[in-house]
């Protein structure tokens, strides 16, 4: 499955974009959130085969509960590292590219927290 998920991209010259010039901040932790997202996929199988089997309905929405938290810990786990790496190597470049990435930021907890 190719999903793409529309974001708005900031354009810098900061480490951090794209992986480009350097590594994203989550990369010494890639195996942890590669075993984390493959939990997760599994749990989306796991509620796929549920309403394949057509199981009660408040099971279902129990294991969706389940998912949507673990897939919270690996967002709310992703822009910690993104705070850390890119948005304080960012501003301490200054000037509009950190601006850029304080906005970026913004807008990422925002669609968190939707």
């Amino acid at each position: 499955m190719t999903d793409t998920i529309e974001t708005d991209q900031v354009e810098s010259d900061t480490a951090c974009e794209h992986g480009e010039h350097g590594e994203h901040g989550y990369i010494t932790d890639k195996a942890r959130y590669l075993a984390r997202l493959k939990r997760i996929e599994g749990q989306a199988r796991g509620i796929h085969r549920m309403v394949d089997e057509e199981k009660y309905c408040i099971d279902i929405l129990t294991q969706i509960s389940a998912l949507t938290s673990s897939l919270q810990g690996v967002a709310v786990g992703l822009l910690e590292d993104h705070l850390r790496h890119c948005v304080t190597d960012a501003a301490r470049a200054g000037g509009d590219i950190a601006e850029a990435k304080i906005t970026e930021a913004s807008q990422a907890i925002a669609r968190l927290v939707r």
